[in-house]
């Protein structure tokens, strides 16, 4: 059996304090949602975590880290969660989900697969690659006809670059 994609949710700035808690950086929306989730994986280990909102960064504190020595060997490292942890969404879209589908625009011409997804600030950007690489703002409605994850494809209205 394989194991389950991980997602992630969050990164870890710094320390924070003398007491092990940890500045972190939330993926999430709201950012408040990272600390939703009880158990985490950092650096391949299963985490159980709590925490508050500080500002636009969560303050977390992991069981077993109690000084900030032992909070010093996080710095930097991604907070993931297994997919099954995410709640459903209806009519949006997880980023990750994104990733691998095939672009096709409205002539039937295969624009390539999703890389990645990024913000540019007003919306997110598919970023496609195929025989050339090719920015797609991810408008439904707008540049994006129709996002089928089952088929494993996303329909735009995009010219081939």
């Amino acid at each position: 059996m394989a194991a389950e994609r991980l997602i992630e949710v969050g990164r870890i700035l710094s320390p924070h304090g003398i007491k092990g808690q940890l500045k972190a950086e939330s993926f999430c929306d709201p950012p408040e949602r990272l600390l939703s989730f009880q158990s985490v994986v950092i650096d391949g280990t299963q985490q159980r975590i709590s925490g508050r909102m500080a500002g636009a960064h969560a303050l977390i504190i992991l069981e077993g880290v109690a000084d900030r020595d032992a909070a010093l060997r996080f710095r930097g490292k991604i907070v993931s969660v297994a997919r099954s942890q995410l709640p459903t969404l209806d009519g949006e879209y997880y980023w990750a989900d994104l990733e691998g589908l095939n672009v096709v625009n409205r002539e039937g011409v295969v624009l390539g697969v999703v890389d990645h997804v990024f913000s540019n600030g007003s919306h997110p950007i598919l970023v496609v690659r195929g025989e050339r690489e090719c920015m797609v703002p991810f408008a439904i409605g707008r540049h994006v006809d129709r996002v089928d994850l089952d088929a494993g494809r996303i329909d735009v209205d995009w010219d081939a670059p």
